[in-house]
Formats: C-alpha cells, sequence, structure tokens
C-alpha cells in the first residue's frame, strides 16, 4: 500500500510579518514568469518555507477577481511546494517567498500553474547557488 502525499497551506506556511514583508521588498531578489512574479529572500522566517500572494487592484478593479486570482495562486503553490520545502529542510534554510500577479486578464489555473511550476524550480536553482 502506498502512502498517499498530503499538500496542505497552514497558518505558518503564509507570511504575515510586516517587518519581513519589507525587508522581503527592500533586500530580496527578484525573478519572473510570466504572470508571476516572485520576490524571494533566505534567512528570515521561522518556517523553512514562507508564503504570501498579491494581485495589483489597478488591473482588477472588482475584488472578485483580486481574490479569485489568488486562490488560483495559493492553489497552485500548495500542491508544488513540496519539492522546495523537502530541498530548504535538506539543506537548513529558510526561504520567503512573495508572489505577484503582473498579468493584466483573468488567467485560467493551467497557466497559472505552469508559471508556479516553474517559478519554484528557478527558486530551487537559485537558493542552491547562494550556498555555494
Amino acid at each position: 500500500m502506498k502512502i498517499q502525499q498530503r499538500y496542505f497551506l497552514g497558518k505558518e506556511d503564509k507570511l504575515k510579518s510586516r517587518k519581513v514583508i519589507q525587508q522581503l521588498f527592500e533586500e530580496g531578489k527578484q525573478i519572473t514568469v510570466f504572470p508571476l512574479k516572485a520576490i524571494w529572500m533566505t534567512g528570515a522566517p521561522p518556517s523553512s518555507l514562507q508564503a504570501a500572494v498579491s494581485v495589483s487592484a489597478r488591473h482588477f478593479k472588482k475584488a472578485v477577481d483580486r481574490n479569485r486570482i489568488k486562490r488560483l495562486i495559493r492553489e497552485s503553490y500548495r500542491l508544488q511546494k513540496n519539492e522546495l520545502s523537502s530541498h530548504l529542510i535538506q539543506k537548513d534554510k529558510q526561504l520567503s517567498v512573495f508572489f505577484i500577479f503582473i498579468g493584466n486578464e483573468l488567467p485560467h489555473y493551467q497557466l497559472v500553474s505552469d508559471a508556479c511550476g516553474k517559478l519554484l524550480k528557478k527558486l530551487i536553482l537559485l537558493t542552491d547557488e547562494n550556498n555555494q
């Protein structure tokens, strides 16, 4: 019998500290895979991996649309973060990530999922480069 993988995004996995978010925007590095941009920094959160999501009100006037996009991003992140999380635990590192949606029209889940997967793979490579 095969053990089923559990995917979760709990309270400790969410980046909420104003201090850490401000530090992230001042000192963090950026990577972009359209329609997502990730600002990331190692060594800040108490947990091994914390993330936050944002969507611009300039492009999406309705809160319904912004909330839908944030749900899509969080869901795709939740399902794909295990590889990055296990990599960080193995390397004994902490990582803060802030996802920003930079597109200007409502995306489909597949587009967001592909972009999130590519971003997470790039983060694995970039955290390895910073280690050496």
